[in-house]
């Protein structure tokens, strides 16, 4: 049988629900009779970042790194809070707290790029997405981010790559289209700009052209004509 009144099922609850305040309340009441319950200062900073409460979600992680210095949980909720904050020397320093006990830390090696982006330290931030990249090729944060990096240093081409390369890892990621076609049309490449903004990977680019300039039309009527094929192929 469950136990409805366990403390851990009431917080979950409470979380999904999204009813912040009310898991705020129910943790401090826990810390109440035991200030140093690792649960419920956990949850009282996970709701106080909910809250956008960040300075004082920040004092909890504290308390919970002072009984337990290397607490993955707790120094990402810090890190967390550091960026809102845009505290992005001290988020450094926390990510790489995390990366002293797991060099492999994807969550880490990403947010200290994400953080070098802010700082406008580009080629540093590469750096560190291409670390996530030996571990995850297929991470949609680091390859997104990477791009957006080699946008800032225009090396346009290089981030139209990865952009497509965000993309093909997150079929429902619009933005990596978006920034795409822009780069397209930085470059001056219309045609390349509007397949881009479609959804169109590099990859089936050429053959879309190719049938364009085979049949005496242009990219934008070869495109219609495609769709409307495929959807003529699921519906009749």
């Amino acid at each position: 049988m469950v136990n409805l009144l366990d403390p851990a099922g009431v917080i979950a609850r409470m979380f999904e629900a999204k009813k912040f305040d009310d898991m705020f309340a129910y943790c401090k009441k826990i810390l109440a009779k035991d200030p140093d319950d690792m649960l419920a200062l956990q949850n009282t900073a996970l709701s106080l970042l909910h809250l956008e409460k960040y300075n004082e979600a920040i004092a909890y992680c504290d308390q919970v790194l002072k009984i337990k210095p290397h607490d993955t949980y707790a120094l990402k909720n810090k890190i967390y809070a550091l960026e809102n904050l845009k505290k992005y020397d001290q988020a450094i320093f926390y990510s790489n707290q995390i990366l002293a006990n797991n060099e492999h830390d994807i969550w880490a090696l990403n947010s200290i790029g994400l953080s070098l982006n802010e700082l406008d330290r580009h080629g540093e931030a590469i750096e560190f997405y291409d670390k996530v990249l030996v571990l995850d090729p297929a991470d949609a944060t680091a390859l997104m981010n990477k791009a957006i990096s080699l946008h800032h240093l225009n090396r346009i081409y290089e981030s139209i790559e990865y952009y497509d390369k965000a993309q093909a890892s997150n079929a429902n990621s619009k933005e990596a289209a978006i920034a795409k076609s822009k780069a397209f049309q930085e470059l001056g490449l219309e045609d390349e700009s509007f397949l881009a903004a479609q959804g169109v990977l590099l990859k089936d680019m050429p053959k879309i052209k190719q049938d364009a300039k085979k049949n005496k039309c242009t990219v934008f009527h070869q495109f219609c004509e495609n769709e409307f094929a495929e959807y003529e192929s699921k519906y009749y």
